[in-house]
């Protein structure tokens, strides 16, 4: 809805005021929400994030700066309202969000799901799988998701990207974690992830290397798969999103993570997530606010990625280690493309 017809908290909230069709077929992107939490392990109340996503993305208009066309009038998106998940069984509700998504994907080309706990992360994989197959994984987050089940939980949140890896949804040695931090339970948190060839970039990492050859890492390493973007808002420094479940000092800053972004532009993006915001520890609603603005800057990253003619996706991945061993040489790459892609659609800026 534009704001030249209605101000911007007026109307019922949608995802950055968009349609709502909550029978959606033959769009570009679905935006869904997925108010769920039945797997958070310590904080609650992501259940209640996609409706303060909505609210707080009225704010956000679909043109960029120095962006030229609006993201909207590249890519046809809708919001497609919520998935009606059980708050009382951790296996239905995955069931739920399993046929919910897949049946999403049948109609439409991809989806932004504003969840919920990371743990719904696996149906939306599962639903990708079934169109794409394998798929290489971008995971933005303070923590590596690939832990056991615990408490009798099989899908509690800290497991989603371990069942990925088991159930043959994503190519492990395609997978790039960012962020990761903080305490774990073990020495050996680490381990599983490792072990099956999923690269990993530390928050320590993050600090000591150029954003630019982090970029070049997962932009060789996703090479021409289709990639499924997930960025679990705790990958922020909680001075910047202190409302989650488990927040981890020492993270990312909000510029930092939507820089990263851009790299997505480059790839074949083909489903995305923003999860584990917890508005009951978000008072002055700055978190919601981010998560707002990362889910806009995804569909702007899908519109370049599949409407630019210059955001060809790389094939070939990057040997284990290299880009970590080599970041000068990653920087000066990454700068090629951007000086190639800087100026397409007949001349327009676009990223």
């Amino acid at each position: 809805m534009s704001t030249a017809v209605s101000p911007r908290y007026a109307q019922p909230a949608t995802f950055m005021r968009l349609r709502h069709r909550p029978d959606p077929i033959g769009h570009d992107v679905v935006v869904v929400g997925a108010p769920y939490d039945g797997g958070t392990s310590y904080r609650p109340g992501a259940r209640f994030a996609p409706r303060a996503i909505r609210h707080e993305s009225s704010l956000i208009h679909g043109v960029g700066i120095d962006r030229g066309p609006g993201v909207f009038d590249r890519i046809d998106v809708v919001d497609g309202g919520d998935i009606d998940l059980s708050p009382f069984s951790m296996d239905l509700a995955m069931d739920t969000a399993t046929v919910a998504l897949t049946r999403l994907l049948e109609r439409n080309d991809a989806f932004l799901m504003l969840g919920g706990d990371h743990s719904l992360s696996l149906a939306a994989l599962r639903a990708v799988h079934a169109r794409h197959g394998r798929v290489a994984v971008l995971h933005l987050d303070a923590h590596s998701d690939t832990n056991p089940p615990v408490y009798g939980g099989t899908y509690h949140h800290g497991t989603p990207f371990r069942w990925a890896i088991e159930e043959g949804l994503v190519d492990p040695e395609r997978l790039v974690q960012v962020g990761i931090r903080g305490h774990n339970p073990r020495p050996d948190s680490l381990d599983y992830a490792r072990g099956h060839g999923v690269s990993i970039v530390t928050a320590a990492d993050f600090t000591r290397r150029s954003p630019r050859g982090i970029a070049e890492q997962i932009r060789r390493t996703v090479g021409g798969l289709p990639l499924y973007v997930s960025v679990d808002i705790d990958v922020v420094d909680p001075a910047y999103a202190p409302g989650t479940g488990t927040p981890a000092p020492g993270g990312l800053s909000s510029r930092e993570v939507l820089t990263l972004l851009d790299v997505v532009g480059q790839l074949r993006p083909v489903g995305f997530d923003v999860v584990e915001v917890s508005p009951a520890y978000d008072p002055s609603g700055i978190t919601s606010l981010l998560a707002a603005e990362i889910g806009a800057e995804l569909l702007y990253q899908y519109a370049r990625a599949t409407t630019s003619p210059a955001s060809a996706p790389v094939d070939s991945p990057l040997p284990p280690g290299a880009a970590a061993d080599d970041a000068e040489n990653a920087e000066n790459a990454v700068d090629a493309v951007d000086a190639e892609s800087a100026v397409d659609f007949a001349g327009q800026r676009w990223g």
